[in-house]
């Protein structure tokens, strides 16, 4: 049952494995979620306020709209995606329900006339023998 050969690499109780110090860490940003929105430029100060000119405020404007409808379209594309796999999930039900009721009502109707048929042809033969 011990196998020597498998055994080689598992360390014995009675083994000093040495001890290494962790490495240093280093500062990390915290993680991002995702409900936190992507950061936002943050307004002028109100100092510095004036000294923006319309293309600064235009620019600002028009960065802010891009993430905000980038933003947009990739929650789009998850909700719609999901509503319709939920909607085809119900369509697909209701229709395997269909279908499996008309099988089955087909499949007793069928039986139903082969067994009278084979009872007839039986009542026949037992009469034809009889006589």
């Amino acid at each position: 049952m011990n196998n020597p050969t498998l055994d080689a690499g598992i360390p014995l109780l009675t083994e000093v494995i040495p001890n290494h110090p962790p490495p240093p860490e280093k500062a990390l940003p915290p993680p991002a979620t995702d409900n936190d929105p992507d950061p936002v430029p943050e307004a002028p100060a109100a100092a510095s306020a004036a000294d923006w000119d319309d293309e600064k405020w235009n620019r600002m404007e028009r960065e802010l709209r891009e993430r905000v409808l980038y933003q947009v379209l990739e929650r789009i594309d998850f909700v719609l995606e999901q509503r319709v796999r939920d909607s085809l999930a119900d369509v697909l039900q209701t229709a395997v329900e269909s279908l499996a009721s008309e099988i089955r009502g087909g499949l007793q109707q069928t039986v139903k006339e082969v067994i009278t048929r084979a009872v007839s042809q039986e009542i026949a033969k037992l009469q034809t023998t009889k006589k």
